[in-house]
């Protein structure tokens, strides 16, 4: 008995320990297993939080702008008029086609005259009388032949007869229209044998190179306005083309109602595009041109605490590689070449005017710096990103509606 028990108790120990070392590495690899999918899970975790973005990119560049005082206007002829008779009368013949380009004193409508010229006639003939008379008398009177009182009867009715002459020769040459200055004729509304009144607006004349582009601008504008000044106008109907001119003149005096000046400048119009009444913008040069670090407007996220923009560094955020510094965006970041990682970060910066679809950037950022253009809605501090510059959003200092 006591040598069965003895027996027994090694295999008795021996199953323990294969027990303990059992429950030993089955514990090791529970410890392992939670421990490695713990790590697993977090970093898909990280992959899923953080991923990558694709975003355009620009490089931050300085530009020379030129400060403008903008505003709009309306076309005004230098010389322009609606043509009338200022007499009564009817038609007799049209001699000008609408819409013609016409000279100085070109007759471009007569009426009915012959009755009017047959009085100048008759008129004339008198006046010739008369001089003949007073001629005579004058020769009377040297021989003392006639009176001064006779003499000075005959000369009276000479002066009476030519300007009775005269005065019929003008309503004569008012039955003739004529242009007042050279010009293009508007739409001619007489016909032959169509009955005028006095005053009836008959046609439209205009001068259409140069004209004149009235507009106003603030008081607070006025000292950057310069007599001389180059002004470009544009208009909707011509669309990307721009029209060059200069300040000619500024009202004296301010509206009171708006503290607006009124100013006036001239526009060249070779090709007459031009036309009065037509609505302009303006932009006159005031100042001498600034230099600015000019970036895209899309790439400035606005917000109350302030606006930012996103700066692309090269290699892997600082939190995962562990860099002390983010280094620079390489050439390769602006050019959208894939071959290298890159990631970005926040800056905030402090922006100046605008021009078009540009924004002039004062401080935040240096000269060089490549900046998110577009797809940065997804972005935050170390967010990985992928470069594709394909597609760029509008950089136009000057943009134009596209037409559809």
């Amino acid at each position: 008995m006591n040598a069965y028990t003895t027996s027994a108790r090694p295999r008795q120990r021996k199953r323990l320990i294969i027990v303990v070392v059992v429950v030993a590495i089955l514990f090791a690899l529970l410890v392992g297993w939670n421990t490695v999918k713990g790590i697993m899970i977090g970093k898909f975790m990280k992959s899923m939080a953080n991923p990558a973005q694709t975003v355009s990119t620009m490089p931050a560049a300085y530009q020379e702008w030129q400060p403008h005082v903008e505003a709009v206007g309306n076309v005004r002829a230098v010389h322009g008029t609606d043509l009338a008779f200022e007499v009564a009368g009817l038609v007799a013949s049209v001699d000008v086609k609408s819409g013609a380009d016409v000279k100085q004193g070109q007759v471009l409508i007569k009426l009915v005259d012959d009755q009017d010229r047959a009085t100048l006639a008759a008129l004339q003939a008198t006046a010739q009388l008369a001089a003949l008379t007073a001629d005579r008398a004058k020769q009377q009177l040297a021989v003392q032949a006639i009176s001064k009182a006779e003499y000075d009867t005959d000369m009276a009715n000479l002066k009476n007869a030519r300007a009775q002459a005269d005065a019929q020769a003008a309503l004569v040459a008012k039955k003739t229209l004529r242009a007042p200055f050279a010009g293009r004729v508007g739409i001619i509304t007489a016909n032959p044998g169509q009955y005028l009144n006095a005053g009836t607006a008959v046609a439209t004349l205009q001068q259409l190179d140069p004209v004149y582009v009235d507009f106003t601008v603030p008081q607070s504008s006025l000292t950057a306005l310069q007599l001389g000044g180059k002004v470009e106008v544009t208009s909707d109907a011509f669309k990307g083309k721009a029209f060059d001119g200069k300040l000619s003149a500024t009202d004296p005096k301010i509206d009171l109602s708006t503290r607006n000046v009124s100013v006036e400048a001239i526009v060249a119009n070779p090709d007459k595009q031009l036309m009065p009444g037509m609505f302009a913008k303006v932009a006159v040069d005031s100042g001498r041109p600034q230099r600015y670090l000019t970036l895209p407007q899309t790439s400035i996220s606005y917000a109350p605490y302030g606006d930012t923009v996103f700066v692309v560094h090269a290699g892997e955020p600082p939190a995962a590689s562990g860099d002390a510094a983010p280094a620079k965006a390489s050439a390769d970041a602006a050019n959208g070449k894939p071959a290298d990682k890159h990631y970005v970060q926040q800056v905030v910066v402090t922006i100046g005017p605008t021009r078009g679809d540009q924004v002039a950037v004062l401080s935040g950022i240096k000269p060089g710096d490549v900046i998110v253009t577009s797809g940065q809605l997804k972005l935050k501090g170390g967010t990985p990103v992928n470069i594709n510059n394909s597609v760029q959003p509008a950089f136009a200092p000057n943009p134009h509606p596209v037409e559809e």
